[in-house]
């Protein structure tokens, strides 16, 4: 029988990426979306079936993990790559914008892993595999602290599942990517403002301006990422934790090099 994968967040991007490479390598996909019916290139594959998903929704994830079920029978790897990005002074943010960090990005990928969970036991068997950031265990960006805490939040949870799920044949594996070419991120940013507050406005223009302008090559091809999850999902790889790109590699050993204290100051001296 062929393989099944659930993959949240494939309008665009990674998802959409992951999503026509399993199908090009014979796996059955779940393709999940907040508006499938705007969908029209992944509706050409005979192997993949696009389902309504907002990962925030409690209700709708159970009836896409139920759709998706009954579509292909089994369900053997969860992606979960569904992510939102808010930027900016944290005193500058609205309460909605919090609520919408924390529910896309972590929140989210609990309700996922909590709709599979009894699929999952009942095979006796299952993997999911979570997508994190290099900003979520390398370091915490100026004027990122939401993302970053939605992104430390997710290794946090996938590292505390490790020990309740390995015992039932579940596996968990982490995904820390950085920027790939022809990743619009960056563009779909919520900027935190506030007109009354403008101490901040120095280092948040100066974070946008350095996102704006990053050094090509320290972009990744988009393609080596999916490498990666697809790797994980077949057993090629067992690594826990997968730590992708130059970028987030370069902060990984300049973090490791020295004392936390001045790492920090490293960073901060880079935005001033």
């Amino acid at each position: 029988m062929k393989k099944t994968v659930f993959i949240t967040g494939t309008s665009d991007g990674l998802g959409k990426l992951s999503a026509k490479y399993f199908a090009g390598q014979g796996w059955n996909v779940a393709a999940t979306m907040r508006t499938p019916e705007k969908e029209t290139a992944l509706t050409q594959y005979e192997n993949i079936r696009v389902f309504k998903l907002d990962v925030t929704n409690v209700e709708q994830v159970q009836t896409a993990v139920s759709e998706a079920i009954a579509a292909f029978g089994k369900i053997d790897v969860v992606v979960n790559n569904a992510g939102v990005g808010s930027y900016g002074a944290l005193e500058a943010a609205y309460e909605s914008v919090i609520d919408w960090q924390y529910n896309t990005n972590v929140r989210g990928p609990i309700n996922v892993i909590r709709g599979f969970l009894p699929h999952f036991r009942e095979n006796k068997g299952g993997m999911f595999i979570n997508i994190s950031s290099f900003m979520g265990v390398t370091t915490a960006v100026p004027v990122g602290s939401l993302y970053n805490m939605s992104k430390f939040a997710l290794e946090g949870l996938t590292e505390g599942l490790y020990y309740e799920l390995k015992p039932l044949n579940i596996e968990l594996r982490l995904v820390e990517q950085g920027g790939s070419s022809g990743n619009n991120f960056r563009d779909r940013i919520v900027w935190n403002k506030h007109p009354e507050i403008r101490e901040y406005d120095d280092i948040t223009n100066k974070v946008k301006s350095m996102m704006a302008n990053v050094d090509p090559s320290l972009m990744d091809d988009p393609q080596t990422i999916v490498d990666v999850i697809y790797d994980l999902a077949t057993g090629k790889s067992q690594q826990f934790r997968t730590l992708v790109g130059a970028q987030g590699k370069q902060l990984m050993a300049m973090r490791n090099s020295m004392p936390i204290e001045n790492y920090l100051e490293t960073i901060a001296g880079l935005y001033k």
